[in-house]
This record gives C-alpha cells, sequence and structure tokens, in this order.
C-alpha cells in the first residue's frame, strides 16, 4: 500500500487568522477527588500568556470549586465517569465550563454560618462575571462561567 506523498519543504503553520477562533483547551478526569488538584494544574497551565497575571488565582479557585462540586454532586459513586473542562478565549471574556452525567442542577443557596461547605457558588458567582448551568445534549450539564479580560 503507497504511503502518503511528502511535501518537499516544511509545513509551516501561520498564526491563527482573524475571525477564526483558537482552540479550547479540554481535558477529562476521573470523577474523584484527587482530580481537583490536577484540574487546577491543567486550567492554569493553560490560561494564555498576556492574561495569565489577571486570571491565574481567580480560574484557579472557579476550577476548584466547580470541579468539587461536579464529583461530589453530578457524578455517581462507584461508576467510572469523567468530569469534563474547557477553557477558552471569546467575546472579551475567559470561559471555563465544568460538564458532569448528573441531572442535578447547581442552586446558588446561603448557607447556615456554622456550616462548614455549600459556598462553592457563592465564590464563583462573587468572582465570575457571569455563570450557568446547561443541559448537555447526552446526558448531565455544564456550569459555564466567565471573567472578564481587562484591556491590557
Amino acid at each position: 500500500m503507497p504511503g502518503i506523498p511528502l511535501p518537499s519543504t516544511p509545513v509551516v503553520l501561520a498564526p491563527t487568522p482573524p475571525g477564526v477562533p483558537e482552540v479550547p483547551s479540554h481535558w477529562r478526569f476521573p470523577a474523584e477527588l484527587a482530580s481537583v488538584q490536577r484540574a487546577r494544574r491543567a486550567v492554569a497551565g493553560a490560561i494564555p500568556e498576556p492574561h495569565e497575571p489577571q486570571l491565574s488565582d481567580v480560574l484557579r479557585l472557579v476550577t476548584s470549586e466547580l470541579v468539587t462540586n461536579a464529583i461530589r454532586h453530578g457524578a455517581r459513586a462507584g461508576e467510572d465517569e469523567l468530569i469534563e473542562l474547557v477553557l477558552w478565549i471569546a467575546d472579551g471574556h475567559c470561559w471555563l465550563a465544568v460538564s458532569d452525567p448528573g441531572v442535578g442542577r447547581p442552586v446558588l443557596v446561603e448557607p447556615h454560618p456554622q456550616e462548614c461547605g455549600g459556598r462553592g457558588l457563592l465564590l464563583v458567582d462573587a468572582l465570575c462575571d457571569i455563570w450557568a448551568v446547561l443541559p448537555r445534549r447526552t446526558c448531565g450539564k455544564s456550569v459555564v462561567a466567565g471573567v472578564r479580560l481587562h484591556a491590557a
């Protein structure tokens, strides 16, 4: 079977042309608490260089909260389920989507002052300019959060 002929000169990829969005960063992690730290590191390492100082702390915290919620409330214990993350820049925002297979929708509530947990979405709401819970076509949901980019 003949192979595909290779070009005689190396192919050089041009920068992304105007109007064509960058390909988002995408990860899948097992639905286990050890994945929270890996997800946080992956997102922090994928923040585009000019935006890293502005976004690093915020996105690491938002990632931690959303991935923890997805594991605790969106995945079924004992199942081989994955949590998905997508990070991209568009429309003047840095967007993070965390998806899980669960059907329940996260709800923003004010926990009792003596409760140890229940403040994750309050943090997301305070740190992000916009966030929403969207159903996925196949199963589950995505929590999508956007942080507005400041002009450099």
